[in-house]
């Protein structure tokens, strides 16, 4: 029976949990919080983060982060992306040669503005392989077993149809893609755009505002794709228009609930410490224009959601200045 470690016990990470169970492997899960996990082993259920679904007595949840991983032969890693670096630096003398890391963050780091791939790359013994998993995925529905469809991406296709097969079900259809760079992107870079669109929500304004900020939202993340060496068509697929549309809508979006809640007025301070959950739209809208001015690209939704969340902007000049912007060509697309 194939062993996993799975790092993070919120409810991305105890879904994937519960579904490899069920595919018949050993699943050990690791989570900081002790309160957590032991509310976990009490109720066999992820109460605050994943009410309502039943979660196996199979299924370990521990502190120990060694215990999870010293013999797990895959790794999948859902934690917030700024906490990534300091964890997987513990995996390095613990972790089995040859070990698949899944990478299932949705970020960019701050600080390097790298994608996680390239952050867990940097610990990885040899011979360990690594892929990401992502695309319009909602744990709510998920775990509820509501048909989904993701990509599984490596630059090795050996390792991207080994993670396809690793996390394909009934109710989840899963693609392969070599681009690595340009999935990670994709669902790194909608959550600014979500953002945006729960703005846009709390303003009051329409369904022509939100179409507006997904088709020009896109049309900046494939800017920042092209110039990082992905392919402009996985922008397309279920990791770019795909997640990106999901987000953007839906109420289980929580970077769509945080810019509701700014749309309101509501402080960002006030609306972090509202949620349980981590909007990765935040940290990921800093290293975005970071990246920007790094290399001189256009950026202007991405610029509005900076503004109006670190320094105060108010939304609705936000939304003039992005309407009163120089005249352009549609096909200047990118």
């Amino acid at each position: 029976m194939m062993k996993i470690g799975v790092l993070g016990g919120g409810s991305w990470g105890t879904t994937l949990a519960i579904l490899l169970h069920e595919k018949g492997f050993y699943v050990k899960v690791w989570e900081f919080s002790r309160e957590q996990v032991e509310s976990i082993k009490a109720r066999r259920e992820n109460i605050r983060f994943l009410p309502g679904i039943f979660i196996s007595n199979e299924i370990e949840f521990t502190t120990s982060l060694e215990d999870v991983v010293k013999e797990a032969e895959v790794i999948v890693i859902v934690l917030p992306s700024q906490v990534v670096r300091d964890v997987v630096k513990q995996l390095v003398s613990i972790i089995k040669p040859g070990v698949v890391i899944v990478s299932a963050v949705k970020g960019l780091e701050i600080v390097t503005m790298k994608r996680i791939s390239e952050v867990i790359t940097e610990y990885l013994p040899q011979g360990a392989r690594i892929g990401v998993i992502s695309g319009p995925s909602h744990a709510e529905e998920v775990s509820r077993k509501i048909p989904t469809a993701i990509v599984s991406a490596a630059e090795d296709e050996k390792v991207a149809k080994f993670i396809q097969e690793l996390f394909l079900n009934p109710n989840l259809r899963v693609y392969t893609n070599t681009d690595l760079i340009g999935v990670e992107l994709g669902g790194a870079l909608k959550n600014i755009v979500a953002i945006a669109a729960g703005i846009s929500d709390g303003l009051g304004l329409g369904d022509n505002t939100k179409a507006a900020l997904i088709t020009r939202g896109l049309v900046e993340i494939i800017r920042v794709g092209k110039i990082s060496g992905a392919k402009e068509s996985t922008f397309l697929g279920l990791s770019g228009l795909g997640d990106l549309v999901v987000t953007c809508t839906s109420k289980h979006s929580r970077n769509r609930h945080l810019g509701e809640m700014l749309g309101k007025g509501i402080s960002l301070e006030d609306a972090l410490s509202s949620m349980v959950m981590v909007a990765e739209g935040v940290p990921t809208t800093k290293a975005a224009k970071e990246l920007a001015n790094k290399v001189n690209i256009e950026l202007p939704i991405t610029n509005e959601v900076y503004n109006i969340l670190f320094e105060r902007k108010n939304p609705k000049e936000a939304v003039t200045d992005l309407m009163l912007r120089s005249a352009k060509k549609e096909e200047e697309l990118v």
